[in-house]
């Protein structure tokens, strides 16, 4: 049966995250057609990994039987989250906009599974997995918007990975999720439930999808 990979990087818990609250209907729907499948979860919100040290790093490009113990045990950390990126069918990531660009947490976990050689480089071990993003953010920041330049959310992760990576990736948008909170957006309210309602919609036809075309 197929593995999904889950990573969540959303600092606010449940229904309060719209990213949370998104890739949580598409993993519903992806469990009812796999319920025999497998679920690979990470909270990186809740239970951030490491971040890339010198040793991790260099112990990346170094013969293992030259590492130090300080190498070896970062390097086996990275690993483990490189396994599990190489064991997925498919992959589900939330990823709310913070200041204009993705939780750090996020980050870090992306600079443990880009390992040049391996998931990176001419013939990366995770080539054409399938990745649906769910990238949430406060406004609106679409192409034609005012602060379309600031979007450095797709951007940088279209670039790390399908461009780094080699994965096959696709975006679920709900936009405007400040509007119920912040007075001064409430004109933008049907906005917001419309772009909600849509995500709810796309996530859940993403999930059937994919599920249909890992079976054929």
């Amino acid at each position: 049966m197929a593995t999904l990979l889950h990573i969540d990087s959303s600092v606010f818990p449940g229904e309060a995250s719209s990213s949370r609250s998104v890739a949580d209907a598409f993993r519903k729907a992806w469990e009812e057609q796999h319920p025999e499948g497998t679920v690979i979860y990470r909270d990186v919100a809740a239970e951030p990994v490491p971040h890339i040290t010198v040793d991790a790093h260099t112990a990346g490009f170094t013969d293992p039987s030259a590492h130090t113990p300080e190498q070896s045990a970062a390097f086996a950390a990275r690993v483990k989250l490189i396994e599990e990126l190489e064991q997925a069918d498919a992959v589900l990531i939330g990823a709310p906009m913070y200041n204009y660009s993705i939780p750090s947490t996020l980050k870090a976990w992306l600079d443990n599974v880009i390992l040049l050689g391996r998931t990176a480089g001419e013939t990366p071990s995770v080539q054409g997995t399938p990745v649906t993003v769910v990238a949430s953010r406060g406004g609106s920041y679409a192409p034609g918007t005012p602060r379309a330049g600031y979007e450095f959310v797709q951007n940088y992760l279209e670039a790390v990975l399908r461009g780094t990576l080699g994965l096959d990736v696709d975006f679920i948008v709900p936009e405007l999720t400040m509007a119920p909170r912040n007075p001064a957006m409430s004109e933008l309210i049907p906005l917001y439930e419309a772009s909600r309602e849509r995500a709810f919609e796309d996530a859940i036809a993403k999930a059937k999808e994919l599920t249909e075309r890992l079976a054929a």
